[in-house]
């Protein structure tokens, strides 16, 4: 009996490798061809590269003005996720501690929200935010990335708030702490698994964001890195061998930021869903 269990794990080891390595298939396409003249690349894909072309990496950076474009994607996602957070977090906790029909109803109004596709409003939007001026600015998109990620950001975090001890709140309150500051004294820190999964997540959807940024960025000096990236294909040319290390060097930094924060995703979703 127990040989035939070892066997189970074993099996499912190996599909669990196999399935790995299928999700990394395009890691290597992408990293092996950055480093191969583009006449290479045309000619096989999947081969390794003869020689290896690091002046990809430094004529991509250069042509893509990777400083300014880094600084716009940094300025916004961290932004972005600043106003998420401090209004998410208190918008799911007066959902939370305010009962009756009214937070009900508009609990599953922000829940219903992530299921509207994009698309279906990207027209309507853009006309809105250009009667109001918000077109072409980067506090307009943040501003809109609020309303895009606060459904999947209040849902999480009010899933986390219920399983906070109210007997902590009524303490504080009979000490004389304010409503205001029982949530940033008391509850705001114990958010702290639930917050870094939220910063994560939305991170790797703003950051890697294209077709937002390209309806409201017109400017070429506000361009993010997917903008910046996209560049490299020209209606009559693409640049694939400096687009590809375009694509390597824009993904490090998230690489690098979820690595060290990858065991809090797991953490603050089971946390969050649990309680």
């Amino acid at each position: 009996m127990k040989r035939i269990y070892n066997l189970k794990i074993f099996s499912i080891e190996v599909i669990a490798i196999a399935i790995a390595l299928v999700f990394l298939v395009p890691f290597y396409y992408v990293i092996v061809n950055s480093l191969k003249p583009f006449a290479e690349i045309l000619l096989n894909t999947s081969a390794l590269p003869k020689e290896l072309m690091w002046e990809n990496y430094s004529n991509a950076f250069e042509k893509m003005n990777f400083g300014k474009v880094f600084l716009n994607s940094l300025i916004i996602t961290v932004s972005s996720n600043i106003v998420i957070v401090v209004f998410c977090s208190m918008a799911a906790y007066m959902l939370v501690r305010t009962k009756g029909k009214l937070s009900t109803v508009l609990f599953f109004m922000f829940v219903a929200a992530m299921v509207i596709p994009f698309q279906s409003i990207m027209i309507p939007l853009v006309k809105f935010t250009g009667k109001i001026h918000l077109i072409n600015s980067i506090p307009g998109l943040v501003f809109m990335y609020l309303g895009f990620g606060a459904g999947l950001s209040i849902f999480l975090y009010h899933g986390f708030i219920k399983g906070i001890p109210i007997e902590l709140e009524e303490a504080a309150i009979i000490d004389g702490c304010s409503r205001f500051g029982v949530f940033w004294r008391i509850v705001f820190p114990l958010l702290k698994p639930i917050t870094v999964t939220i910063i994560i997540l939305n991170s790797l959807w703003i950051w890697n964001d294209f077709l937002l940024p390209l309806l409201v960025l017109q400017d070429a000096s506000l361009r993010t890195i997917p903008l910046a990236t996209f560049y490299f294909f020209g209606q009559f040319t693409k640049q694939w061998d400096l687009a590809l290390a375009a694509l390597v060097i824009s993904i490090l930094p998230l690489l690098i930021l979820f690595f060290f924060l990858q065991k809090h995703i797991i953490k603050g979703i089971t946390a969050g869903s649990i309680k």
